[in-house]
Formats: C-alpha cells, sequence, structure tokens
C-alpha cells in the first residue's frame, strides 16, 4: 500500500500491507502433563475434554493430560471479521474430522498424557505390514491420525505430514486422511500436492463439501481463480457456510476482472496484468521479482514451494477488487497486488513495493499465516531498504511521553485502521524490526519466525530467543534509535 510522504512528525510513510495474517491473538494457553504448551483461543473444558481453537482449527483433548488452563484477559478486540476485512481476510477452515476428538481405542492410546506413543505406533505399523487385514489397517489408521491430530495442534506440521504419508500407505483411499492431509498442505502453502490428494478423493467421494471446499482453496493458491470459482460454487450447493460464500465472493471478483488479463510466467512467479499495462512493464516486473528472489529466500531461511502470484491493475481496479482503505497503495493476501497506472517502465519506488510485498509471501508462508501484522510489516519495510532515521526523533519522544507502540495491540488485522494510526504502527514496527536486526542479527529474526511457525504466541516467540518481553522489547528500539540516530 501506498501513503504520500508528510511531516516526520506524524509517521507518515511509503505504506504497503499484508493481510492474509490471522485476525485474533491466541489469547490462553494449555500446559500439558508432559511439559508442552499449546497457545489456543476459546478453551472450554466439560464432559472430560478440554476443547480450543487453534490457527490450524478446533480439537480436543482429554482433560486428563492437561496440567492447567491460563487465560490472558488483556487480549485486544479483532478487527478480522469484518467486511472489509474478510474482503481480503479468507481462513482457511479445516475438514470437519480435524475437529473431532478420536473415539477409537488406538487414537486414544496412541495420544497419552501429552505425548505420542511412538512404540505403540511402531507396534501396529509392524502388525500391518504382516497382516493388512481390514482390522489391523483400521487400527494403524486410527492411531496415525490421532497422532497427526496432536502434532497439528502443537504446530508441528512436519511430523504432522509424515503421520499422515503411514495412514495413507496402508490405506491409500481412505477419504478422510486424503482431506486431513490436503489441508496440512494448504496451510503449508503447497497447493499442488494439495490438489493431487483431493483429485484421489474426489471419485471416492463425489459429493464431498470438503473436497469442493479444500479444491478451490488450492486452485486459488495456485492463481486459478476461475477453477476455484466452480469448486466453491459446487461446496455450496452441498453445504453452504460463510467462509465459502466470502471466498466465492473474491474469486469471483477476481475470477471476472482477470478473464481478458495477459500472463506471464517465471520460475517463481505467474504474473497477470491488465491490459492497459505496458507488457515490457510486466517483463520488468517478473525480472525484478526474481532478482530479489534469493536475497528474500536467503535472508528469511525459507523457499515457498509454488510459484507467487502477481496481479499488476490500474488504480480504480485495485480498489475495486481488494476492497482496501484509501492509504493502502499495495497488498498482500497470499498474492502480490499492485496497481500500476501511468507507468511504463520499472521505476525504484515500484522496485521497493515489489520487495516489500514479496517479503510478505515468504514471511506469511514460512510462519504458516502466524506472524503478527506489526512483525510482517516491520519485516517488509527492513526488507525494502527502509530506516527509521526520519522517525527517529518522533519515536523517542512518543516513547518519553508514554505514547509509544503497543505490539500486542497491533498484532491483528490493520485494515480498519485511520491513515495516522497505520503510518504510527507502520514506523514502530519498522524501528522494532531494525532494532532487532541491528543488535542481535538477522539470525534471530529467522529464530523467532521459526518459533512463530510452530505455533508460539509472538511475545512468547521473542521472549525466548531475545529474552526480552514486550515492554522490553519497546525499550530496546527506543535505546537503539538514540544510539544509532540521535
Amino acid at each position: 500500500m501506498r501513503l504520500p510522504v508528510a511531516h516526520p512528525l506524524r509517521f507518515l510513510a511509503v505504506l504497503c500491507i499484508a493481510s492474509a495474517i490471522p485476525g485474533s491473538v491466541l489469547a490462553d494457553t494449555i500446559y500439558l502433563k508432559s511439559g508442552r504448551k499449546i497457545n489456543a483461543e476459546h478453551v472450554v473444558q466439560e464432559n472430560g475434554q478440554v476443547s480450543y481453537d487453534t490457527p490450524a482449527g478446533r480439537f480436543s483433548f482429554p482433560a486428563s493430560i492437561v496440567d492447567r488452563v491460563t487465560h490472558d484477559d488483556a487480549s485486544p478486540v479483532s478487527t478480522a471479521g469484518t467486511p472489509l476485512d474478510r474482503a481480503a481476510n479468507l481462513p482457511i477452515a479445516p475438514p470437519k474430522a480435524l475437529a473431532a476428538p478420536s473415539s477409537d481405542p488406538e487414537g486414544t492410546a496412541a495420544v497419552r498424557d501429552g505425548s505420542i506413543d511412538v512404540d505403540l505406533l511402531s507396534k501396529l505399523e509392524s502388525e500391518a505390514t504382516a497382516n493388512p487385514s481390514p482390522t489391523a489397517v483400521a487400527r494403524v489408521v486410527a492411531a496415525e491420525s490421532a497422532a497427526a491430530h496432536f502434532e497439528i495442534s502443537v504446530g508441528d506440521f512436519e511430523r504432522a505430514a509424515n503421520h499422515y504419508d503411514v495412514g495413507l500407505r496402508f490405506d491409500r483411499d481412505n477419504v478422510g486422511l486424503l482431506l486431513e492431509d490436503a489441508y496440512l498442505h494448504l496451510k503449508r502453502s503447497e497447493y499442488s500436492a494439495a490438489l493431487d490428494l483431493l483429485n484421489r478423493a474426489r471419485p471416492l467421494d463425489p459429493d464431498s463439501p470438503d473436497v469442493a471446499k479444500l479444491s478451490g482453496w488450492a486452485y486459488y493458491g495456485l492463481n486459478r481463480a476461475a477453477d476455484a470459482v466452480t469448486q466453491w460454487k459446487r461446496a455450496m450447493e452441498l453445504r453452504p457456510d460463510e467462509e465459502t460464500k466470502h471466498a466465492l465472493e473474491k474469486a469471483e471478483r477476481d475470477a471476472q476482472e482477470e478473464a481478458e488479463y495477459h500472463e506471464g510466467e517465471t520460475t517463481h512467479f505467474r504474473l497477470k496484468y491488465n491490459g492497459g499495462a505496458a507488457p515490457d512493464l510486466a517483463q520488468e516486473v517478473l525480472k525484478t521479482l526474481e532478482s530479489e528472489f534469493d536475497e528474500v529466500s536467503t535472508t528469511l531461511n525459507y523457499t515457498p514451494p509454488e510459484p507467487i502470484g502477481v496481479i499488476l491493475y490500474t488504480n480504480q481496479t485495485f480498489t475495486d477488487i481488494t476492497r482496501a482503505p484509501s492509504w493502502v497503495g499495495a497488498l498482500n493476501d497470499g498474492r502480490i497486488r499492485v496497481p500500476v497506472e501511468g507507468l511504463s517502465t520499472m521505476t525504484p519506488e515500484l522496485a521497493r513495493v515489489l520487495k516489500h510485498e514479496l517479503t510478505h509471501s515468504f514471511v506469511g508462508q514460512k510462519t504458516g499465516g502466524r506472524c503478527p501484522v506489526w512483525l510482517q510489516e516491520g519485516i517488509a519495510q527492513y526488507m525494502e531498504g527502509k530506516r527509521s532515521r526520519i522517525n527517529a526523533g518522533a519515536l523517542i519522544a512518543a516513547y518519553e511521553n508514554h505514547m509509544e507502540f503497543s505490539p500486542l495491540s497491533y498484532e491483528t488485522s490493520w485494515m480498519n485502521l485511520p491513515r495516522d494510526a497505520a503510518s504510527n504502527a507502520y514506523a514502530w514496527s519498522l524501528a522494532v524490526v531494525e532494532a532487532i536486526v541491528t543488535v542481535n542479527g538477522v539470525d534471530d529474526l529467522e529464530r523467532i519466525l521459526e518459533r512463530l511457525a510452530g505455533g508460539s504466541s509472538t511475545e512468547d516467540a521473542i521472549r525466548a530467543v531475545l529474552h526480552e518481553d514486550y515492554s522490553e522489547l519497546m525499550l530496546s528500539a527506543v535505546q537503539f534509535l538514540r544510539k544509532a540516530y540521535e
């Protein structure tokens, strides 16, 4: 997003935003007797079960494995879910099976006291290998599925994928496993792998609303809006719901607008552009993005598994399609969306916008959408080359007058922020990230992102890596500003 530069006391800067960010703060913490910790939301204890929400969906545990639950009553009110925010922030809901506690004896036995019984899994796998009877296969599938559910709930998607692989090796036509594995790949932005699994599930259960719904997400992630529309219409016929409705509305706007767009493709990008954009500019956009790809990948220690979608718009079309606030000058909601009206060649400013939005793609995918908005925006600004010199004095003065930025209040969507509040948030976000990288090094920043990917709350991740809470982090940022720019 772009915003005209104004007096530094108002913290105004050129702005871009990522909107594919979680819309709520994980407000509760579940401590298991095994010592593991789960950041969650809406924790409910009843009927011998502890149920809760995570970014991966709603899960349940036997209460017997839970030591205690703590609640953070100071969590800010989320702005996600408003009509404006939904226009850009579309969640991927899990299949219904993922939300249900296992009722199979093997599933219950596979996860005990907050850990997975690997000996039991090995035993069941050996038995099913030696004698692949329906009963033996059902037992190993139930146990591996329960183990995968557990790993998803604590944020270890890699181990969860391994458990699904084992289950599908014994029962390759198990629709439930195919759906859950596909959902996991979607959460990891592995859209082609997800689609392969869904294409296996479709002939096995042609009327499954989950197959259609998740297929829509796979196609949308692959920059195939028209195919996503087809699948989400089918899902709405089979089982209407609000999430699919909003996803369909957005995909229909995209598909209608992009029907006559020109296309271009490189190793890491799939570009569509309005006929009013110069073809030479489109090629320069792809060339610029490719030139920046390796640097961002090396810095953040991550490579997106699929080509990234890029859309070039006229100014009015950008506003109509994204429904973003007037201060937004570019947007990343899984695809990089940039208005380029009036440009016929690459400019330094456009190159910075592209690098900013490209960074959002990396950070969002690396963390599975768990990175808070303030950290996303700080990293993106830092990567595009911005520094805090112009705003340092005003930020220090604000801190001294107890008017500093509160990271906890800016973890969620910024789409409803007024222009000045957004400018302030951008300036502080850059200052904090600049301080982290300068004082501690980019490796610490990357470690914070790794912890977020594993399910840690942002403050827990920062405390583990930097040994600071949010208030100490802000003090460190101000101390850095004083040393670097006063």
